[in-house]
């Protein structure tokens, strides 16, 4: 059974220190995205690595907390205006509807976007179906179980 899902929600990323942030869904884009900062590829003694910061200063949950993996990949993806650009991609997880779901996010910086995290299709795909009149329906979930 699929789970209804809003326009807009709130999520949680226990492994990113995020809270109740903010997420657009976006039946558009075919990858899921979170908004980084100071996204860099290293390599140290023949190992790569990826550091980069969540978010940017002006954002209210803005921890200035430096993360870096050796667990990514690298994606092409084609923005709304039609241009390619690799991106970093990682895997975490994200809570909604009191479920831990796993998660695949490009980094982007997407500083004058309204929403820090795009959910994509193949998130949503098999597990949800988006109404277009709703919002922050796993949130309001959230907080009556509370």
């Amino acid at each position: 059974m699929k789970i209804t899902i809003g326009r807009i929600d709130k999520g949680d990323f226990p492994e990113l220190s995020l809270e109740e942030i903010d997420l657009k869904i976006d039946s558009g884009a075919y990858t899921s995205s979170i908004h980084c900062s100071n996204i860099e590829e290293i390599v140290k003694d023949g190992v790569s690595f990826i550091k980069f910061k969540l978010l940017d200063p002006e954002h209210y949950l803005y921890n200035n907390k430096e993360f870096s993996t050796k667990n990514y990949d690298t994606k092409t993806v084609k923005s709304s205006n039609g241009i390619s650009e690799n991106r970093f991609l990682i895997k975490t997880e994200i809570v909604l509807f009191n479920t831990t779901f796993p998660i695949h996010l490009t980094l982007s910086e997407r500083k004058d976007m309204k929403f820090p995290i795009l959910l994509g299709r193949k998130f949503l795909n098999n597990k949800f179906v988006i109404d277009t009149a709703e919002k922050n329906l796993s949130f309001k979930l959230k907080n009556k179980t509370k």
